[in-house]
């Protein structure tokens, strides 16, 4: 059986750029995303550079890695970053009470964090300790990682076997303040963070975007007490906001709550709830921008998800504080309808990171110890989706579309988005019906298009996914589309996210 649906794309009207940042990665001291993940060891047999695993960063570059986001998460605000420098051997211990209650050796620290950095050709970002840091353990950081001349962080950088300052776009001001980053109010974090991004300075030529924690979901007051303070015009001088954007978090499950579901085994019924509380990334999208708009209608101050993604049950005989999951057919259409309420949103969203890069939750990597590496479903919709980065949005509209109906909201069984750049576009499609296929018309409107590649990621079932033993069970393949009388049209099979791009007259 098959159904249908329509859409229009206007190729000659682009749109709010979107930001590469919005395809950002997280890396917390968390399980084995760092250690057995990135961080082998310069003694490993596996292949690795100065310690860091190399077919791990060769996958990472291939999909166009923008920025990583590092220590953490909740281990950002007890990570004290002078016990990561220095000779490997000597640094101090310590306790992750947060992840598996296991001793951290600081052996993955601010040097080789950067180094990582280097190898995958993207930009850090590094989250601070506001919740049991001080203000002067935070400004020094910054200074020994970004200033050149002769300070003493830069003489004790240069110590450790680094002459050259470190570019550091990003800077995060803690982490879920609400909860594992302090237990706060608002107002009280609000302050902290007017104080802490006071010390976080720019050095040199490197300028921070400061970045602070805001609430969770739709929890919107955060935003509205951190805009209030970010705009206010109480400071006895005219000067720039303390902070340059403002974050949330949202994971996405089945609606029982996180971590209470298995990742490969699901009813219809749950596959579906979870396909809605990803589409409803826009009404919490939305809801944080009111809020911003009312206090800074010219979108000065960013919103950042930079922590986002499913959240299922951790697989048998696993650490449960170690937060590994499978990661299936439906964890891609997770990743796809968000990118494409994302794409919507460029105009105020500068980032998001999903949670996170490797062997941790919605991962794009699973490795092993003894070498095996596995990409998964989420990995594909990443390298498929790259060249939206810093592309043009474009107005995709869904015309007629069927949808699933049991729940508050009809969810449409069809998400799209669509970019340009350079004389291409690019659109994206995932499907979302479990059984059937659908034959989508697209409208395309003010250019004349041809298609230079279709390639559709998809597999017999939603709970699908890839294992050592079966590494392409959910791979891309190349999908057949036709061009008649200026539309595209294209079939999808049942639970697939799909990719066209177009060469544009």
């Amino acid at each position: 059986m098959t159904s249908t649906a329509r859409a229009r794309i206007d190729l000659d009207a682009p749109g709010p750029t979107i930001n590469r940042h919005i395809y950002g990665h997280f890396a917390e001291h968390l399980g084995r995303c760092v250690y057995g993940g990135f961080w082998v060891g310069e003694d490993s047999s596996i292949p690795n550079v100065r310690g860091i695993r190399l077919d791990v960063v060769e996958a990472l570059r291939a999909i166009d890695i923008p920025n990583l986001r590092w220590p953490g998460g909740c281990f950002a605000d007890t990570y004290h970053w002078r016990d990561g420098i220095g000779p490997r051997g000597s640094r101090p211990k310590m306790v992750n009470t947060n992840w598996g209650d296991v001793v951290e050796d600081n052996s993955f620290g601010t040097h080789e964090f950067m180094d990582l950095c280097d190898l995958l050709g993207a930009d850090a970002y590094v989250n601070g300790n506001v919740g049991s840091g001080t203000v002067q353990e935070m400004a020094d950081w910054v200074e020994y990682l970004t200033r050149g001349d002769d300070s003493p962080m830069a003489r004790l950088r240069r110590e450790n076997g680094r002459d050259e300052p470190w570019r550091v776009p990003f800077w995060g001001l803690g982490n879920e303040a609400w909860g594992c980053g302090g237990n706060m109010t608002p107002e009280y974090y609000t302050n902290l963070a007017r104080q802490f991004a006071t010390f976080a300075k720019n050095h040199g030529g490197n300028v921070l975007e400061r970045i602070a924690a805001g609430g969770s979901d739709d929890d919107v007051r955060w935003t509205r007490v951190l805009m209030e303070s970010a705009m206010s015009s109480h400071a006895p001088f005219p000067s720039p906001p303390p902070f340059q954007s403002i974050s949330f978090h949202y994971y996405t499950h089945s609606g029982t709550g996180i971590a209470t579901d298995p990742a490969t085994e699901f009813s219809s019924a749950q596959y579906f709830r979870t396909l809605a509380a990803a589409a409803d990334m826009e009404r919490i999208i939305r809801a944080h921008e009111e809020v911003m708009d009312a206090y800074d209608p010219e979108r000065t101050i960013g919103l950042v998800c930079d922590e986002w993604g499913t959240w299922w049950q951790v697989e048998p005989d696993t650490n449960p504080g170690f937060l590994f999951q499978q990661n299936t057919m439906r964890d891609a259409l997770v990743a796809g309808i968000h990118f494409d309420v994302f794409h919507r949103h460029a105009a105020r969203l500068r980032m998001t990171n999903i949670a996170q890069t490797l062997n941790v939750l919605q991962a794009m990597i699973l490795t092993d110890d003894d070498g095996g590496l596995v990409l998964t479903p989420t990995y594909h919709v990443y390298e498929m989706n790259k060249g939206h980065q810093d592309a043009a949005s474009l107005d995709a509209r869904l015309v007629e579309v069927p949808s699933w109906d049991d729940a508050d909201e009809p969810l449409p069984l069809l998400s799209l988005s669509a970019s340009t750049k350079d004389g291409t576009a690019l659109l994206s499609f995932s499907h979302l019906s479990a059984d059937e296929d659908m034959e989508v018309t697209v409208d395309l409107r003010g250019r004349e298009a041809s298609v230079t590649r279709a390639r559709v990621l998809t597999a017999s079932v939603p709970t699908a996914h890839n294992t050592p033993a079966d590494p392409d069970a959910v791979a891309p393949v190349p999908l057949e589309t036709t061009i008649r009388d200026g539309a595209l049209v294209l079939r999808l099979p049942a639970h697939a996210f799909a990719t066209v791009e177009l060469a544009l007259a």
